[in-house]
């Protein structure tokens, strides 16, 4: 179980803050993972989330059907594919073991994205006579127009901006580091803050280089950056479940159906794999689909 800890965790806290989902349907979410660890554990299987092959999964789905019904097999392998979808689009591994497992098609889930006015009302919200009002606009517009993962944003560092080649330097999974374009309206409210509010922080040691500190002078947390986003969408009445990460789902997509090629948006994104990205071409088709169902005057379309 070792092994797969620090991956249910994680899991538990997406499910939490990201998802919104309640305490008790994280703990039927990790009680089927728990099957699966105690069957390999069983069997003295030596794999984990990352090097667990499609056969071991078979064997495993093989196992339960002898034990459960066809209802209660579905909602295992539903949860399970949630779960190595999460860990598909944490960059883990490069492919989902239950890809091909036929039995209710759950398909990738991805949170919903905002619309560029959505996201300017939201940014619109955000009162700039607070003492965090300078810092939460530039923070939100850095999520949206770099596409950062929330965890790369509390890691930014003011040595990582390079401002008049127009890039900033992102640290992501697994210390790998990428160069993602920057805009000057992104420089602008990033500049305000740092030179107009986190210039009079009393910045503790070791956080003279981070760039987005709480009022402490210290790193933002990741749930910091959930509150201040939830609270904005609360403020505006945004009828969606968002968090941190349906900015970087909104960059893609927006780049996409502007016309931005796949290989692009994955450099930006500091994907590993071309088949992470690959997920907003579902987006993209939608996005079509609506405007010829729109526009065209036969109202119907199929993809």
């Amino acid at each position: 179980m070792n092994n797969w800890q620090p991956y249910i965790k994680e899991y538990q806290n997406y499910l939490k803050l990201e998802r919104g989902l309640s305490l008790n349907t994280i703990q039927n979410y990790t009680f089927d993972i728990k099957k699966l660890v105690l069957f390999i554990e069983t069997n003295a299987i030596v794999q984990n989330p990352v090097t667990i092959t499609e056969e071991t999964i078979q064997q495993f789905i093989y196992h339960i059907s002898s034990l459960v019904n066809a209802r209660s097999q579905a909602r295992v392998i539903s949860g399970l594919k949630n779960f190595f979808t999460y860990i598909l689009f944490e960059d883990y591994r490069k492919d989902n073991p239950l890809e091909l497992i036929e039995v209710p098609k759950t398909g990738r889930k991805l949170p919903d994205t905002l619309s560029t006015e959505e996201i300017d009302q939201l940014i619109g919200a955000i009162d700039l006579y607070s003492n965090e009002g300078e810092r939460n606009r530039a923070i939100v517009e850095t999520l949206y127009s770099c596409g950062l993962r929330v965890s790369e944003l509390t890691d930014l560092k003011i040595s990582d901006l390079f401002f008049e080649e127009g890039f900033i330097k992102v640290t992501g999974k697994g210390n790998k580091q990428r160069f993602v374009p920057v805009g000057s309206t992104t420089e602008k409210y990033i500049e305000i803050y740092k030179n107009h509010i986190r210039s009079h922080l009393n910045i503790q040691k070791g956080y003279e280089d981070t760039l987005f500190l709480n009022r402490r002078g210290k790193k933002l947390t990741r749930a910091m950056i959930f509150t201040i986003v939830k609270n904005l969408a609360v403020k505006i009445n945004l009828n969606k479940v968002i968090s941190p990460h349906t900015f970087r789902h909104s960059f893609a997509t927006h780049l996409l159906e502007n016309g931005a090629d796949l290989r692009s948006i994955q450099l930006m994104l500091g994907h590993e794999s071309i088949t992470t990205t690959e997920v907003y071409m579902h987006l993209d088709r939608k996005h079509l689909a609506q405007i010829l169902t729109q526009f065209h005057p036969r109202k119907q379309v199929s993809f």
